[in-house]
């Protein structure tokens, strides 16, 4: 497994390389966002950790480039950066996880091992099954498609790239259709236990969720907010009947 560290600091880009390596991985080094980039480009990465504040270009705009090329790598970020405001916008430009400085070094190992375990099931999970016809038939629904071999919504003729904390959300509300998801639970099941996440994080993964899937998301057909308590995913005929319901008690 090779990790790509984009870290400016000198001194704590070659601590985490030695301690990296002395676990049995593969490190590459990057100082800035144009070394960083051509690294990603030519080189097979399957981590990468991204500090934010960077010489000339952000971490913010680092993260974006690699969505472009790669919706699927896991991207944790690593900075000194401890608003929520800051988590937000990193996770909107497609970060996995979040990590502030100072860390512990025996918590960011055991987040590393986690995103590439992670990864590694979700993807043999969607691209192991047997008779791929049974898999579009079971995320096929009234507005959208979601097609778990290429990690992708398709709503009409658009295809839109999902990342891997994406697809594991989306799938996780599919496997609990119907179920009143309280948001600590969705907390500890989709997101590692020691993720430096908030239930706010889950809301903000929802509304982008539910930019790609729902025909108006102000007024949500599938991933349905439960009050004071979390979410509900439904089919889109429940979601039919559910609104008509409403509109009659009107």
């Amino acid at each position: 497994m090779r990790i790509l560290i984009v870290e400016d600091e000198e001194a704590l880009a070659s601590g985490l390389k030695f301690n990296f390596e002395q676990e049995g991985y593969d490190v590459l080094l990057a100082g800035d966002g144009p070394t960083a980039l051509h690294l990603f480009q030519s080189e097979t990465v399957n981590l990468v950790i991204l500090d934010l504040m960077l010489p000339g270009m952000s971490g913010y705009e680092i993260c974006k480039a690699v969505r472009l090329v790669d919706r699927l790598v896991p991207i944790l970020v690593l900075s000194a950066r401890t608003l929520s405001e800051d988590k937000m916008h990193a996770f909107d430009c497609g970060a996995d996880q979040y990590i502030t400085k100072p860390f512990a070094l025996p918590e960011l190992l055991n987040r590393i091992r986690n995103l590439l375990e992670r990864h590694k099931t979700l993807v043999n999970a969607t691209q192991g099954t047997s008779d791929p016809a049974s898999v579009v038939e079971k995320f096929d629904y009234e507005h959208f498609r979601l097609d778990p071999q290429s990690f992708e919504v398709v709503v009409g003729d658009r295809r839109q790239s999902l990342t891997t904390q994406e697809m594991q959300l989306l799938r996780y509300f599919i496997a609990h259709q119907g179920d009143v998801l309280p948001r600590h639970q969705i907390l500890e099941d989709v997101w590692d236990q020691n993720a430096d996440v908030t239930t706010r994080t889950i809301d903000n993964f929802v509304l982008r969720l539910r930019k790609l899937i729902e025909p108006d998301p102000a007024r949500p057909r599938y991933i349905l907010s439960v009050r004071g308590t979390g979410y509900r995913f439904i089919n889109g005929e429940e979601a039919t009947t559910t609104q008509k319901t409403a509109w009659r008690r009107n």
